[in-house]
């Protein structure tokens, strides 16, 4: 296989019809008889309730049912653990997960207690107003650390507490590695990460067909095919049965992931109870409520090195906050348990984690899934040891990358895939050496800093490095045909969220059978078309799913051969596939058409050649044994102003390396969409409840995104360590611009106010905290 577009900056083929305002998004979906819903949600983070009066939202016209947990029936059910806890020895899983509607007790404000269904959504809102739920309220958990305390109140009244799992993993011996260090550093960090805010918010539409007794869904969801899985099980269907569609999604960033969330499993119940069409849209308020965080963490971190800043051991216990309930098992601190390694060679690590129920919204995987918290841990810890120690800060990373002779590195933790996490290959030094020279480290240090500070301005640089799991299993799958017209369909059962998934896999295809990737088109999401798959997330489409496209379209290009060989009366060896037709490489003129093979592969009449089948078609799948591991290391100049605490980026470099490039163009705009939403986290993000467990950042007013005007333009790099591990080369990278930010943030605004003797340990800062800390720094003065 020739790679004439693999590794090309191709324009994305499904931009036209989204620039258009012609792709279908959910809310695009209308359907005739169609129904509205909205909900009744809960105003208390913490509650009894003790009575629900929807007398008066039934008997207001235009609303066509009221539903109640009560009105369930035997429906009502918690929902099914979508992650179960990894298999360590010791640990503990208290599986507590949401429920289609509260019964007896709310846990978090914004769960949902009612569903109205009416003939509009402005009067199913008008009926929410209606409805009168007596709820007794009750003290909420919102603080991390006293939400253990012996005397708190518990969350759910099943358990003895609120912890909902612990997890201890270790290598070698730290204690030993301590005794022999020069150093021990110790320090308490603090990290919170947000809400994904994506463009689109949730949405579903269901609609039951009882004469052809099939169950239709568009659903805003990343992962399609277990959500069909899914809501047959519960409805009594067989798979069969049951469609589900997810269309172009306006970003999906993890949370569209989660399942099943009460909307998905109530919709199509109603569906199937009134026999029309149902929609809900979830409105921007709701969103912040309804739709999971990834929120907080606090690390109590030590580490233990030499006096030439060699690594001898880490050690890490933190507590984690996964919200009311834990339908997610621990995908999160896992990560962050296992990340925070990075790119370092760390002989001994010992490390403990506790998660907490808290009367909050649900936390599940935001882009970066817990390795953010991880990073930077490890990163600050380098950082300050590099100022005790006197050594430069990109050095102290150099001295302790894990070398390249010594991949596979196994780190000997178990991963959220289950097995240990092994990086299967990497190069860290050139990527150090790419960035330092792209954001011209040397020169700033010694020529443009002294310069802008003797002018009386704040300027600071920072260097952090890290590492991405991508690729996990278990599997996806692909089918790959070409038509008698010349194009080539391609299905698959990931969902799209904006990855250029119709571009980059069109490039393998394209590669693999000799055709233009304009010529071919690809289906994603649409359970009728491909009926099985996992999702897309943690970084896995271009590995998982590009590599089982890669095996599907290898087996059609075997076949194309194996028919034009017998047609041309030429060996296959002597064959080639180019601009949609196969030709004899020693004789040009010698040539078919794909469409006129594709034609002859599925005549009308006569017979098959016996041992072969019908059309140019082939079914694949790829599962890989374990994840990949991309890397990469970030860089950044940025001017502080001390009065003001308001931050302006200078310039930002990032060098990636995720293996085989399959089309820089898209990978260059993954990373950047990446580090625009590590800006925000870092500087301008922040949830913050009050004791009460109120959400005081519901809407954009107070819960601050970067705009345009604070993300600079940004200068990318990449370096090539091809995994072995699958037949492209390819790891992850829709995460990786988001991960190192928050680090990166604090080393260069400590560098940038050095006179303050400022150590950032938190994130986000925002300019008010900034400030906060400026002026504690003043008083301290």
């Amino acid at each position: 296989m020739s790679k004439r577009y693999i590794g090309q900056r191709i324009k994305r083929n499904e931009d036209p019809a989204l620039l258009t305002g012609q792709a279908l998004f959910t809310d695009d979906v209308h359907l005739p008889g169609m129904l509205h819903v909205a909900f009744v949600r809960s105003d208390y983070a913490h509650g009894r309730i003790r009575s629900i009066d929807a007398s008066y939202a039934r008997e207001m016209p235009g609303v066509v049912a009221v539903y109640t947990a009560a009105d369930l029936g035997a429906y009502w059910r918690p929902g099914p653990p979508l992650v179960s806890p990894p298999p360590v020895k010791g640990a503990i899983f208290n599986a507590r997960t949401q429920v289609p509607l509260a019964k007896d007790k709310v846990r978090h404000v914004g769960e949902a207690i009612v569903m109205i269904v009416a003939e509009s959504r402005y009067i199913a809102e008008d009926a929410v107003e209606q409805v009168f739920v007596d709820i007794e309220a009750l003290p909420a958990v919102v603080d991390l650390e006293k939400a253990l305390a012996p005397d708190a109140i518990l969350i759910h009244e099943d358990l003895d507490s609120n912890l909902a799992a612990y997890i201890f993993q270790q290598k070698g011996d730290y204690e030993s590695a301590r005794a022999q260090a020069d150093v021990v550093i110790k320090r308490r960090l603090y990290y919170d990460h947000g809400i994904a805010a994506a463009m689109e918010n949730r949405g579903i539409v269901a609609t039951w067909d009882a004469k052809t007794q099939r169950l239709t869904m568009w659903d805003t969801t990343q992962a399609p095919v277990v959500i069909r899985n899914g809501m047959a099980a519960m409805l009594g269907l067989s798979e069969s049965q049951v469609r589900v569609i997810a269309p172009f999604i306006g970003g999906g960033f993890g949370p569209k992931i989660m399942m099943f969330y009460p909307e998905e499993v109530l919709l199509p119940w109603a569906s199937m109870q009134l026999q029309r069409p149902i929609k809900w849209i979830e409105d921007r308020r709701e969103n912040f409520f309804a739709t999971t965080h990834e929120r907080d963490q606090i690390h109590w971190a030590e580490i233990a090195l030499t006096k030439e800043g060699r690594v001898l051991g880490f050690k890490d216990e933190f507590i984690h906050d996964t919200g009311a309930y834990d339908p997610y098992g621990l995908t999160v601190p896992i990560n962050s348990q296992c990340t925070l390694l990075g790119c370092y060679d760390v002989p001994n690590y010992a490390s403990e984690f506790k998660v907490v129920f808290t009367n909050k919204t649900l936390v599940t995987p935001y882009r970066g899934a817990g390795r953010q918290h991880g990073v930077f841990v490890m990163e600050r810890m380098l950082d300050i040891a590099a100022r005790q120690l006197g050594i430069d800060r990109a050095e102290i990373r150099r001295r302790n990358f894990i070398p390249p002779d010594k991949f596979p590195y196994n780190n000997e933790l178990i991963y959220q895939d289950f097995v240990p996490l092994v990086y299967d290959s990497g190069n860290y030094e050139p990527a150090l050496d790419k960035a330092l020279e792209m954001i011209g480290y040397e020169q700033f240090i010694s020529e443009e800093q002294p310069r802008l500070r003797a002018e009386g301005r704040h300027v600071g640089i920072g260097v952090v490095t890290y590492v991405e799991g991508t690729g996990i299993g278990p599997y996806e799958g692909a089918r790959v045909q070409v038509e008698s017209t010349g194009k080539v369909n391609v299905s698959t059962g990931i969902g799209t969220q904006g990855q250029g998934h119709f571009t980059s896999f069109a490039q393998v295809v394209a590669d693999q059978l000799g055709v233009s990737p304009r010529d071919v088109h690809l289906v994603t999401g649409d359970t009728d078309q491909f009926h099985w798959g996992t999702g897309t997330f943690a970084s896995r489409g271009a590995v998982v799913a590009g590599n089982a496209i890669n095996a599907a379209a290898a087996a059609v290009r075997r076949k194309i051969l194996a028919m034009a060989s017998r047609e041309l009366e030429a060996p296959e060896e002597d064959l080639e596939l180019v601009d949609g037709v196969v030709r004899d490489k020693k004789n040009p003129e010698f040539a078919i058409a794909l469409k006129d093979l594709a034609a002859k592969a599925n005549p009308l009449r006569g017979a098959v050649r016996p041992g072969t089948e019908p059309g140019l078609e082939a079914t694949d799948y790829f599962g890989p044994e374990r994840g990949v591991t991309a890397n990469g290391v970030h860089a950044m100049i940025l001017e502080v102003d001390p009065e003001t605490a308001m931050i302006k980026i200078l310039k930002y470099v990032a060098v990636h390396d995720c293996g085989t490039v399959l089309n820089p163009l898209i990978v260059d705009g993954q990373v950047q969409g990446g580090i625009a939403q590590g800006i925000g986290n870092a500087f301008y993000e922040k949830i913050v409840y009050d004791d009460n467990g109120q959400l005081l950042t519901a809407s954009f007013m107070d819960y601050l995104l970067p705009t345009s005007m604070e993300v600079p333009s940004l200068d990318i790099g990449h370096e090539t360590t091809p995994s072995p591990l699958n037949p492209l080369g390819t790891k992850g990278t829709g995460e990786a611009g988001a991960i190192p930010v928050g680090p990166l943030f604090a080393q260069a605004v400590e560098d940038a106010l050095a006179e303050y003797d400022l150590e950032v340990l938190e994130i986000p800062l925002s300019p008010n905290r900034l400030f906060e800390l400026l002026q504690s720094k003043n008083k301290d003065a």
